[in-house]
Formats: structure tokens, C-alpha cells, sequence
């Protein structure tokens, strides 16, 4: 498949790429693993195409104060190296499509065109991340909670670019996980969970749990946060937390040809756990 016919830029600054998709009303491109399958299909036809690929301040790690910053083009092979990221994020990132896909493709792209298949939002929502958005009235912050607004939908408004993804620090007695049953042939998840846990005393002091993959977007798991909260770090009270997922899930669990809703149900309350039961491993 080619894709319809479109007008090429190359932005070489953020403020370049604002300008240049205020003039020509197109699509930005980063590593292209989101955007242009898509095209290919005919399913979406920008028109132009703003390339940002080199804008060179807005790719790689670093740690500021209580918090690790991944520039939006930081490709998803440089996070699963990374050693100063949460585990589970890194983790989810090594499970991303082939070597060839985790090369090329970006965090910044796989988030903005969210795909409720796709293994980072679930991952970003449930550490709690913040996503800085470049516009024309200059930058603004974006909780998780708040980014990730529908079916391949975010925050993102016309003519803005996200620059940057923010996550906590991961500290003493915390752990991350990231567990996910996956389409065996596009590595997609049909169902994603991840968990982040701090435990203190034998006890969970905070709990960030979030799935993906089952829903129209990645869905924060506030039912198993709470039945977890306060509670000993145990494998009982992690197995009855985990359950409570579906009261989390509500009435818009899809089915494909690859799971049905009704085994993508039943196999959420596992993955949560099996996540759960990793972090708290490490955590430990």
C-alpha cells in the first residue's frame, strides 16, 4: 500500500514546527511507526507532513530533581536501556512491535496517537506522568489523567506538539511492573497492566494500577488502588485487589478476531496481578 500524496517539511526547532503547522494545517512525523501504517491504509490523509525528526532539544533522558524528563523523540529502544526510569517503564518498552520498530518509533509519537493497544499510556498513566505541550501561547503541563481523553484521543489541541514526558523518580521501597498478554504476530496488547507500589512496614503506602489494551483508552485502575491502600503487602490481599478490576472496566471492553471482550475480562484481574506481584518483588 502507498500513501495518498502529501507536502514535506522539515522543521529544525520546536517554534519552527509550531510555525510551519499554523501555515500548512498537517500532521507532525517523528519516527513515522504510528502515523504512517495508517496513512498506507488510506485512513488518514494529512496532506502535509511536518518532519521533527531532528529537532535536536527535544530527544533523550535526563533527571531533574524528583522527577526523570524523556524528550518526546526519544526512541522506545532508548528508554528500555535506560537505568534511570522506572522499571516498568522501560520494561514496557522493551516489549514494543520488533527491534526494527523500538529503533525508529518514539515515545512522544506512540502516546500523542494513542492506541488503545499500544503499551506506554498504560504505563504513564499509572505512574502518574506529566506531558509538556508545546502551542502558540507557549507550554503548558498535562496530568495523565487528563491526556489520554478518548479512542486514539488526547489532549494534544490543533497545533500543538507535546515536547516532553515526566515521570517520578523511582525511590526507596518502590517498584514498577508492566505485564501485558500480547498479539503474537504485532506484539500489540490485548491486555496491558501496570502497577507501581511503594511499600513501607509490610504495608502498601502508595499505589499507582492502570490497564490497557481492553479499553477505548488506557483506564486507571482507581478500584484496585483502593482496595489496596493501607493494606499488607500480601499475595491474598494482591489476588482480592486484582479482582476489583472489573469494577474499573465498565461497558466499553472491546473484542476482536484476536480475544473476545468476555476473555479479555477475564484475563485483566491476571495481568493486574501478575504486575502487582512484580513490583512488589522489587519494591521489596
Amino acid at each position: 500500500m502507498y500513501p495518498p500524496k502529501f507536502d514535506y517539511y522539515r522543521a529544525d526547532s520546536v517554534q519552527s514546527a509550531l510555525d510551519l503547522i499554523k501555515e500548512h494545517d498537517g500532521k507532525f512525523l517523528a519516527g513515522g511507526h504510528s502515523l504512517i501504517p495508517v496513512m498506507n491504509l488510506r485512513l488518514a490523509d494529512p496532506g502535509t507532513l511536518i518532519d521533527i525528526g531532528r529537532i535536536p532539544n527535544i530527544k533523550g533522558i535526563d533527571k531533574h530533581g524528583n522527577a526523570v524528563n524523556i524528550g518526546a523523540l526519544t526512541t522506545h529502544t532508548m528508554v528500555a536501556a535506560s537505568g534511570e526510569l522506572p522499571t516498568a517503564v522501560s520494561e514496557a518498552a522493551s516489549m514494543i512491535g520488533d527491534p526494527q520498530v523500538r529503533n525508529r518509533g518514539t515515545l512522544g509519537g506512540n502516546v500523542a496517537h494513542a492506541d488503545p493497544a499500544s503499551d506506554m499510556p498504560t504505563v504513564l498513566l499509572a505512574l502518574r506522568a506529566q506531558f509538556t505541550i508545546a502551542g502558540a501561547n507557549g507550554e503548558r503541563i498535562v496530568d495523565a489523567d487528563d491526556f489520554f481523553v478518548d479512542l486514539f484521543e488526547t489532549a494534544l489541541q490543533e497545533g500543538e506538539l507535546l515536547v516532553r514526558v515526566s515521570v517520578p523518580v523511582e525511590g526507596p521501597h518502590t517498584g514498577s511492573a508492566y505485564a501485558k498478554l500480547h498479539n503474537p504476530a504485532s506484539r500489540y496488547a490485548m491486555v496491558g497492566a501496570a502497577a507501581t507500589v511503594t511499600i513501607n512496614g509490610g504495608k502498601f503506602r502508595e499505589v499507582g494500577v492502570a490497564v490497557g489494551g481492553l479499553t477505548p483508552k488506557a483506564t486507571r485502575a482507581s478500584a484496585v488502588e483502593a482496595a489496596l491502600a493501607g493494606q499488607d503487602a500480601t499475595a491474598e490481599t494482591i489476588a482480592a485487589a486484582a479482582a476489583a478490576v472489573a469494577d474499573d472496566l465498565g461497558d466499553e471492553v472491546m473484542g476482536d478476531i484476536h480475544a473476545s471482550e468476555a476473555y479479555r475480562r477475564q484475563m485483566a484481574p491476571v495481568f493486574v496481578r501478575r504486575a502487582l506481584e512484580t513490583a512488589v518483588s522489587r519494591a521489596s
